[in-house]
């Protein structure tokens, strides 16, 4: 049985987002060790706040300072925290209620054991000793015993607000290609391009996907494509990517190779970007030791007539 191949792979992006006046107030708020609240019209007060309100769908910006202790309304005991989680021993997810909110908020719960967790428990903020304005500025939550501290009297006015925030998106997955795409594969470690034909409609796919989209049948007839291809359609980049060290601007267009029924992706270099065009034909580069293409370059030969390739935009 040939070898299951597997990776594991990241899709992480950051995510920018301007801040309203209320999101503003609250996370400044917290930055400053202050938890606001904003006032709905049936009187309840939210926390996190919302920018608008759920019953009547307006606007709402009566800011109302909450303590920073409260009660678990329910709980979670996670056993195996995550990269990017509050705490890196376990601990519990919970929904506490500070005291003056109505709504719970969800965050860590700091315990040593889930025995120690229940609902109905009273707890406090641990503040983050570094805090810039997020809602990881709140640490964690914390046992707590006492009564609920003196307010601040905060209104939602600070000096230097938070505007804006950068959130990280991230997605840690393994891909695990299955038969067809393992044998495109390992053939690219040979400089080959192989896919596989549907024995119904008689196309090509590349890469191969073990079936025909179309028909709906399994493929299992291999065939060598290529190397050269032409250019179906393209884009211009001019914004240079985290970590990519290709300089701006590049090309990146589909390439239909030679015999395949499906175009495929990749970069086009030996030639000036603006001189791409669809129906240019070109051929793969290697580098040493790569499991495919570094990029595509012209050919020399004459441009691909469109009724070629039409079928493949």
């Amino acid at each position: 049985m040939p070898e299951v191949l597997k990776a594991p792979l990241v899709v992480e992006f950051p995510f920018t987002r301007s801040l309203g006046p209320v999101q503003s107030a609250f996370l400044t708020g917290l930055r400053e060790r202050v938890v606001l609240g904003v006032r709905a019209s049936d009187g309840r007060v939210l926390v996190p706040p919302a920018e608008y309100d759920p019953v009547t769908a307006e606007e709402i910006r009566d800011l109302v300072e909450v303590a920073p202790t409260g009660t678990v309304t329910t709980w979670a005991w996670n056993h195996d925290p995550r990269r990017g989680q509050p705490l890196t021993t376990p601990f519990a997810w919970a929904l506490v209620r500070l005291d003056g909110a109505c709504t719970a908020l969800l965050h860590a719960l700091d315990a040593p054991g889930p025995d120690a967790v229940h609902t109905g428990m009273r707890v406090r903020i641990r503040w983050a000793e570094e805090r810039t304005g997020a809602i990881t500025d709140i640490a964690c939550f914390e046992p707590y015993d006492g009564e609920p501290p003196q307010l601040t009297g905060a209104t939602g006015e600070f000096e230097d607000p938070v505007t804006g925030i950068v959130a990280a998106a991230r997605l840690d997955y393994t891909y695990a290609p299955g038969r067809a795409q393992t044998a495109y594969i390992n053939a690219l470690g040979g400089r080959r391009t192989v896919g596989e034909r549907c024995p119904s409609c008689r196309k090509v796919y590349v890469p191969p996907r073990g079936a025909c989209p179309t028909c709906g049948v399994a493929t299992d007839e291999q065939v060598e494509v290529g190397p050269r291809g032409t250019v179906t359609t393209f884009c211009i980049v001019n914004i240079k990517a985290k970590n990519l060290d290709i300089e701006v601007p590049y090309v990146y267009a589909h390439i239909a190779l030679d015999g395949a029924g499906l175009a495929l992706h990749g970069r086009i270099g030996g030639i000036p970007y603006d001189e791409v065009r669809m129906g240019l034909r070109v051929e793969p580069v290697w580098t040493e030791g790569a499991r495919y293409p570094d990029h595509y370059r012209p050919t020399g030969e004459p441009d691909a007539d469109y009724d070629t390739y039409r079928e493949m935009l």
